[in-house]
């Protein structure tokens, strides 16, 4: 009696996952930063003072700000053992300053939830409360404005040498790059506001990177290529 042989399954692509994670992190600091940004502008004086009654809002932020440095933190973890293929070095910097990303957004919350228990207490005074804010906004500077830029040299090359995603998606991050770091080091000295319109002007390559690259990664995938041939299980 003879028999016949099962048609065998196409092997699943074994980055799948790690690249769906990754744009879903990517995509998730789009949906809680941007709402934090706004809320955060609507209870915050141009001159660094809360008005009253504005304690949900800066707990609103915080939370959302929270939700972000998670995300960026997730990111990295999913990414990392398929790019640690391309080069284990640029992975792990990657990692790292998204790590670092994270953690100066944190500081940034702490802050404004300092703000909001000196409220409810009755403790605070005009100016301890202007100087938590100023925290928040270096670190706004320093985590999504120095760090953001670091982040696209340091995944953007990967991503550009490895081909996971179509070439042009990173070109916008390393082009983007340089000109925010430079736009936020004008604001660093003085040149001008972080929220002007040359900085929000210089966001926009980096932005269009970010969401690229997540939407990509979340919906598509990575595309075939020499770094991933042969894999049947990531490392």
């Amino acid at each position: 009696m003879t028999t016949t042989a099962r048609p065998t399954t196409a092997t699943s692509d074994p980055t799948r996952n790690h690249a769906r994670a990754a744009g879903i992190f990517y995509l998730l600091t789009f949906a809680a930063s941007l709402p934090a940004f706004a809320v955060i502008g609507s209870a915050v004086n141009p001159d660094l003072t809360v008005a009253a009654g504005h304690d949900t809002q800066l707990l609103t932020a915080g939370f959302l700000d929270f939700v972000t440095a998670l995300a960026c933190i997730g990111s990295a973890v999913a990414l990392f053992p398929v790019l640690k293929r391309q080069n284990q070095a640029l992975a792990l910097g990657f990692v790292t300053s998204r790590l670092l990303e994270a953690a100066i957004i944190m500081t940034g919350v702490v802050s404004l939830l300092a703000v909001v228990t000196l409220n409810q207490n009755g403790t605070g005074t005009t100016g301890t409360s202007q100087a938590l804010v100023a925290v928040r906004d270096w670190t706004f500077l320093f985590g999504p404005g120095f760090m953001a830029s670091i982040n696209a040299v340091l995944l953007g090359t990967l991503m550009y040498q490895s081909r996971l995603v179509p070439r042009i998606i990173p070109t916008l991050g390393l082009i983007g790059a340089p000109l925010l770091f430079t736009a936020n080091i004008a604001t660093l000295f003085g040149h001008h506001e972080q929220t002007s319109a040359i900085t929000m002007l210089a966001t926009v390559p980096i932005a269009c990177w970010e969401l690229s690259v997540g939407g990509w990664m979340a919906f598509k995938g990575f595309k075939p290529a020499p770094v991933t041939a042969g894999l049947t299980k990531v490392d």
